[in-house]
């Protein structure tokens, strides 16, 4: 019986489960990993970067938009540590993301060996699965049951440790198979109950105003033809969270929007409030969808759809509970809802969409300076194509494009860190989305505080020639905590102020082409310009500080 390595069954393992491009860090402990992947023949790519983390946010980027497992690799101690923010991020946010992180060897442990730690305990808590790989002839199975495990039920991350001297022990051949379609997610969809299905068919026929609120498992589900045949059956409102953006296109006429505390508005708030009933569609109803839980009101009769029974009923009581895939599921409400009287949910939204862009254009043609953020947004809108893939950071950049920027394709276009909203990601993750969908325009939108996280990750994206936009949002302050100190701490400012970077230049030393605004009407002939540029570009754009902005974040505008 034919032998290979374990390093070297490692990568067949990733080439057989369709793996096109891994994202990681070099270090002692991967030196076997490396090898293997110098010598053989697997057509995977692998991204070199500057940093775990970014490893990790590229992996995750990739991931939300190619239907891919995402991979990142990371070596022993401090790189293992590192790729955390990323993989719990993925996690949290059900994206599917492999993690690996190679090791001391086994005969090593307990001995005071450098970069020792126990790497599955300190991934439990973390993935959907993680396990440390003791033995070579156990690697295959391991590596199928991690892919198992983040492609089916609620997608998630998984993490597998690989240690040295297992990346040199042997491995039969003959075990050295996959399961190839579990590289993508979701595999293995669960169908709906039917009584379920009956029962929700019958609540939505007896609803006033039915209304979706839709969290990111419609996008993750591929369920955006289904949802809005099932609107427009119903004449129903759409509502989105964040991460849900892209369930329905945000041109089409029942789709309301963003809402909650997090780039939501008063009017979308209003809308919402006017549902009898909401059916969340792969949506947890946390804190800043339900804006801590207060809409909808508690009372409000729900539907729910998840693919996790875990979420269903966790924060409201729901008259129909639907664990099941959100594509299955929407398709048997559909075959199940044959005459309906149709709702005037078309009508509402107008309304509501119309008394939201009123107030954001006459903020966003003024030519205050600093720029509004308002006007940024406007500009990107009016300059990127349709179907561009927009990433921002938690910051000033989330709730302004989430709020305002109207994407005009379903499927995912959006993508912002929502799960823990750590700085730092956004940079990494449309180098990713770049790699998962080279085709269309990436921007990457990013605070300067954000900037100064990631920085490092220019270099890679000149040596790899990754042609993404890159704007900063230059304002000198972590924003959200100050809004958040002057809204709920009096206005004492402490420890929030750092001094003004000029980004361009910084960018242009690692090779990046780069423009610098200052001033209302610089701001759409550089971005056009850095759009049109055919590789790196990089704005930096001095804006008004978020604490004296109008920002669509509800317990700052109370």
């Amino acid at each position: 019986m034919s032998q290979i390595s374990g390093a070297e069954a490692m990568v067949r393992m990733l080439q057989l489960h369709g793996v096109k491009h891994i994202f990681g860090l070099c270090g002692d402990t991967s030196l076997p990993f490396y090898d293997a992947l110098y010598r053989l023949d697997h057509g995977m790519q692998h991204i070199l970067t500057r940093d775990e983390r970014s490893a990790a946010y590229m992996a995750d980027g990739y991931a939300r938009v190619s239907g891919r497992v995402g991979v990142c690799e990371g070596p022993s101690g401090g790189g293992a540590t590192y790729l955390l923010p990323g993989i719990v991020e993925a996690n949290e946010s059900s994206i599917p993301v492999l993690g690996i992180t190679t090791d001391i060897a086994t005969t090593s442990r307990g001995r005071y060996a450098l970069t020792e730690l126990d790497q599955e305990a300190l991934y439990r808590p973390l993935t959907k699965r993680t396990e440390v790989i003791d033995r070579a002839d156990k690697l295959p199975e391991a590596v199928r049951r991690a892919f198992r495990a983040m492609t089916t039920g609620r997608p998630g991350a998984a993490h597998l440790g690989l240690p040295f001297d297992v990346q040199n022990g042997l491995v039969a051949e003959a075990n050295v198979w996959a399961e190839a379609e579990l590289g993508r997610y979701p595999s293995r969809r669960a169908r709906p109950d039917t009584d379920a299905i009956q029962q929700a068919a019958v609540a939505l026929t007896s609803a006033r105003m039915p209304m979706f609120v839709c969290g990111g498992g419609v996008v993750i589900a591929n369920a955006e033809e289904e949802l809005a045949a099932l609107a427009t059956l119903l004449g129903a409102p759409v509502a989105t969270t964040v991460s849900g953006q892209g369930s329905l296109a945000e041109d089409h006429p029942l789709c309301l929007g963003v809402v909650g505390s997090n780039g939501g508005t008063l009017p979308t708030r209003e809308a919402l409030s006017q549902a009898d009933l909401v059916v969340f569609v792969g949506c947890r109803a946390g804190s800043v969808t339900t804006e801590r839980w207060r809409t909808p009101a508690p009372g409000t009769r729900v539907i729910h759809i998840d693919a996790d029974p875990m979420v269903i009923g966790a924060n409201y009581q729901t008259e129909v509970a639907i664990a099941a895939d959100a594509k299955l599921a929407l398709q048997g409400l559909i075959e199940e809802l044959t005459m309906v009287q149709q709702k005037n949910g078309a009508a509402l939204v107008s309304a509501a969409k119309e008394k939201k862009f009123s107030e954001f254009h006459a903020l966003a043609v003024r030519n205050d300076v600093p720029i509004l953020p308002e006007r940024i947004v406007a500009a990107l809108h009016q300059i990127l194509p349709r179907d561009a893939t927009v990433v921002c950071d938690p910051g000033t950049p989330c709730p302004y494009f989430s709020a305002y920027y109207e994407f005009r394709e379903s499927g995912r276009h959006f993508i912002s860190n929502r799960a823990h909203g750590a700085l730092g990601y956004s940079m990494a993750a449309a180098v990713g989305a770049h790699f998962g969908r080279p085709q269309t325009k990436t921007v990457s939108v990013m605070g300067d505080g954000s900037f100064g996280f990631t920085v490092g990750e220019l270099e890679t994206i000149v040596r790899l020639r990754v042609p993404i936009l890159m704007v900063v949002i230059s304002n000198s302050t972590y924003g959200w905590i100050k809004a958040g100190q002057k809204t709920g701490f009096g206005e004492r400012y402490f420890s929030v102020d750092f001094s003004r970077t000029d980004h361009a230049r910084v960018a242009e030393a690692f090779g990046v082409k780069a423009w610098r605004v200052e001033r209302p009407e610089e701001l759409m002939p550089a971005l056009a310009a850095a759009a049109e540029h055919g590789g790196p570009a990089l704005v930096d754009i001095i804006t008004q500080p978020l604490h004296e902005a109008r920002a669509p974040v509800s317990e700052w505008v109370a």
